[in-house]
């Protein structure tokens, strides 16, 4: 006896059938892709309007402010220099030579002692000419001052009378160069300042040195030693010993 197998009917898909698909439906659908996007001009004009009245959103890339001008001094002092350098243009080498050898010796005498003490001594032989009594003018101002010192020489207190100078020197240099004498400076460093005139330098170093001996030395301070101080303090307050920067 022959078995008939039986193949069960396919069973259709639930819900409606698909839409038959067509080349007029495929042209549609790829006519609506190529249609632009359609805007509500309704909708986005308010927006848009809204957006760019709100001063807090930047619509658009800052201006770069321009730069100021320059001031009118500047441009003067400019104009100046040019027509400085215009006017001595020729000349301009040799002015520049000059200031050159110029700061060149400034920054020796700063930094070389031995050529600082050459141009002291030349100074020093200068106003030497200049003065015929050199080293025994005394001004009525300094007999003033070294009326109490001579008091204490007569009674042969010479270390007192050499001391009392000292003070008197510094005195004088402090209303000589206002500003030069400070509390914390030592005889030692004012007798080696620059701010002094190499004669006046001298003189009050010459003081400055005896005191110095007899105070923490112990070397008693005799007439001859007075009568250097002496002189010397009459150089210090010599006006034309100052004059000489």
């Amino acid at each position: 006896m022959t078995v008939k197998a039986s193949v069960p009917a396919a069973v259709p898909a639930k819900g409606p059938p698909p839409a038959p698909v067509g080349p007029v439906q495929v042209e549609a659908d790829a006519a609506a892709l190529a249609q632009p996007w359609l805007v509500d001009s309704e909708l986005v004009d308010p927006a848009y309007a809204e957006t760019m009245a709100n001063s807090g959103i930047q619509t658009s890339l800052p201006v770069t402010p321009p730069e100021p001008p320059a001031p009118d001094w500047l441009l003067d002092l400019i104009r100046a220099i040019g027509n400085f350098f215009e006017a001595t243009g020729p000349a301009l080498p040799y002015i520049l030579w000059g200031i050159g050898i110029a700061l060149a010796l400034y920054i020796a005498y700063r930094l070389l002692p031995g050529f600082a003490a050459w141009v002291d001594a030349r100074r020093r032989h200068v106003v030497a000419q200049d003065l015929p009594e050199y080293g025994q003018v005394e001004a009525s101002a300094a007999r003033a001052r070294l009326a109490d010192a001579d008091a204490l020489a007569a009674a042969g207190r010479f270390a007192e009378a050499v001391h009392l100078l000292l003070y008197r020197s510094v005195d004088d240099i402090a209303a000589r160069r206002p500003g030069l004498v400070k509390p914390a400076l030592t005889s030692r460093d004012l007798a080696a300042s620059r701010d002094l005139p190499g004669i006046v330098r001298t003189a009050f170093a010459r003081i400055a040195r005896a005191v110095e001996v007899s105070l923490f030395g112990g070397e008693p301070v005799d007439a001859g030693v007075w009568g250097e101080c002496r002189a010397a303090y009459a150089e210090l307050t010599v006006p034309k010993a100052w004059a000489v920067a």
